[in-house]
């Protein structure tokens, strides 16, 4: 062996954020001499060259020289790639150094946007049915193994694991989070790294560094593994919090989690979460549907109280199995997530978050809703007769009040009932465990309405503002 090794520095396939349009670097290891050459001054050189083209990115840049033949630099990267990166070893006095000793190199490698996947199994990725969303040159992946790759189905391994605590007990399958990733590509035209954390069935206290918190650390850790850089995390889970004590507070919990990470991270790191979707009731399960309610809910509140956390629904997502998306559900779903940081993140004009409640009034015998992020108008999912057997309204006493129809105007729901109710009303929608019928949805992007759960209906108060 001889020439320069490459000991410290990047992987095949590593995405590196950017921060102002380039990253910072650092590559080190060591140098041997061949047998039979003689340098009065060895010089290790390194430069990075665009893949596609051939082109000199960066030229040749000498590396500080150490004791015991050691040497390290430290590269200023542009955003872009996908680059490769070139090492040789000189005599000072050598200027054709293309003909140099031979040195180490890394490939495919890009300086763009990093994501955390975090959650549980259908942020893991559990969908098995057939389905089309192929690997893409610039989508890259950070495996729980630590080793990075082209990002391609399943993206979480269930063996070869660096962190014990994320090891999976069955295989996974397809995830919502290539497609995001192709879909930011395609959209910045930078590369696009995803890291793999999630584990299946990991309730939030393994996430939350107050309680059990051994997930979240396994992510920390990753995170500062890999430069301490990211742009987001995208988060998918509660499926594991839904009965009656952890779901009460999940929304504490959840608001504990991001600010413990912000404040790890010494940067207010941006939280895409998809509101959870339904689970079948199986004949041997007690319904748990005020739970469900509950953590859908919180994770709207969490979306409307934190800064830059932002809420995706998944609740009309085809399933697999009782619980777990279709891969091709998780195709669309990765592409709502995408639409959401490209209107939030990256200020793209044309990319619309999905309708959410803006307010709930009443007047006598009708409960007006008013959604916000509606491009046009509301439909129906089914036909109008059906509309209101997605909403849901008790009184003060938890009573249920009969809704005799519904109707939508452009971006409102009225429901009207039978009689004028004295006292409070609080309305619900698509929160049980296996909600009964589809909600509205945009007529343009055909993203559903965000599931909320026990809203007091008020006499023209604003429930939420737009964000």
């Amino acid at each position: 062996m001889f020439g320069v090794l490459i000991e410290k520095g990047p992987y095949d396939w590593q995405v590196f954020q950017q921060e102002n349009g380039q990253a910072e670097v650092e590559v080190c290891g060591r140098y041997i001499i061949p047998p039979g050459v003689e340098m009065t001054k060895p010089v290790v050189y390194v430069r990075v060259m665009q893949e596609d083209s051939g082109r000199e990115v960066l030229a040749w840049q000498p590396a500080k020289i150490l004791e015991n033949q050691k040497w390290q630099l430290t590269l200023t990267i542009p955003a872009g790639g996908l680059y490769r990166l070139e090492s040789c070893l000189a005599d000072s006095t050598n200027e054709v150094l293309e003909w140099a000793t031979r040195g180490d190199m890394r490939y495919h490698l890009g300086v763009g946007d990093l994501y955390v996947i975090a959650g549980q199994s259908n942020s893991a990725g559990y969908g098995k049915d057939s389905f089309y969303d192929p690997p893409e040159l610039g989508v890259h992946l950070c495996r729980n193994s630590m080793r990075w790759d082209l990002a391609v189905h399943p993206m979480n391994d269930s063996t070869d694991i660096a962190h014990p605590a994320n090891l999976e007990g069955a295989n996974p399958g397809a995830s919502p989070w290539l497609s995001f990733a192709k879909t930011i590509h395609r959209e910045i035209g930078l590369p696009v790294g995803l890291i793999q954390t999630s584990l299946g069935g990991s309730p939030l206290s393994r996430w939350n560094p107050r309680q059990e918190g051994d997930l979240y650390q396994s992510m920390l850790e990753t995170v500062r593994n890999l430069g301490g850089k990211i742009r987001g995390v995208l988060w998918y889970q509660g499926c594991s919090d839904t009965d009656e004590e952890e779901s009460k507070t999940y929304e504490e919990r959840f608001s504990q989690m991001v600010t413990a990470f912000r404040q790890d991270m010494g940067k207010e790191v941006p939280w895409l979460t998809v509101q959870l979707n339904r689970q079948l009731k199986l004949p041997e399960q007690i319904p748990a549907d005020d739970g469900w309610g509950r953590v859908r809910e919180a994770q709207r509140q969490a979306a409307r109280k934190l800064s830059n956390v932002w809420v995706i629904p998944a609740r009309d997502c085809g399933l697999c199995d009782s619980i777990h998306n279709t891969a091709a559900a998780n195709v669309m779903l990765g592409e709502r997530a995408a639409r959401t940081a490209l209107r939030v993140l990256y200020q793209k004009p044309g990319w619309e978050l999905a309708p959410d409640l803006a307010s709930a009034r009443r007047k006598e015998d009708v409960v007006e809703l008013t959604f916000s992020h509606v491009t046009t108008r509301l439909l129906p999912f089914d036909s109008p007769e059906t509309i209101c057997r997605g909403f849901t309204l008790w009184d003060e006493n938890r009573k249920e009040i009969p809704i005799l129809r519904a109707e939508i105007a452009g971006n409102h729901v009225r429901l009207f009932l039978q009689e004028a109710v004295e006292g409070k009303i609080f309305v619900s929608a698509g929160w049980q465990m296996d909600p009964p019928a589809a909600l509205p949805v945009d007529a343009s992007t055909r993203q559903p309405i965000l599931s909320f759960y026990n809203i007091e209906v008020l006499n023209d108060e604003i429930i939420g503002g737009e964000r």
